[in-house]
């Protein structure tokens, strides 16, 4: 069964999820070619690895407490409605300091070079 991601128009709630986050699993909410948007999930003591993505992120904490570390040296501690933003390519990780989930928008660039009507630089 495939699984279901938010179309044009379409609510997606993103509240914190509370009593049920113990229960819940990293899920993408919506994809497109060049969107994607999804929660992550981690119980405390929990890690997500090392990695980077080609394009920007944003990383915004929807309820508990976790460091996100950029490179090797910069953490940066994410509570409850804060936002972090990085540029592609920027190694980082995750660790939940206490059970938290957060809202990943990660956007997958066009070819280097061009413009959101096509054009190019």
């Amino acid at each position: 069964m495939a699984l279901h991601h938010a179309t044009p128009g379409e609510i997606v709630d993103v509240r914190p999820l509370g009593k049920d986050l113990c229960d819940s699993k990293n899920t993408t909410l919506l994809r497109s070619e060049h969107l994607q948007v999804f929660r992550v999930v981690l119980l405390e003591g929990e890690e997500f690895s090392d990695h980077a993505v080609v394009g920007e992120i944003t990383v915004q904490c929807l309820e508990g407490l976790v460091d996100f570390r950029i490179g090797q040296d910069k953490v940066q501690r994410l509570s409850s409605g804060h936002l972090l933003y990085l540029d592609g390519g920027q190694p980082h990780a995750l660790k939940a300091l206490e059970d938290a989930s957060v809202l990943v928008t990660i956007y997958h660039p066009r070819h280097p070079g061009e413009l959101m009507d096509g054009a190019t630089l």
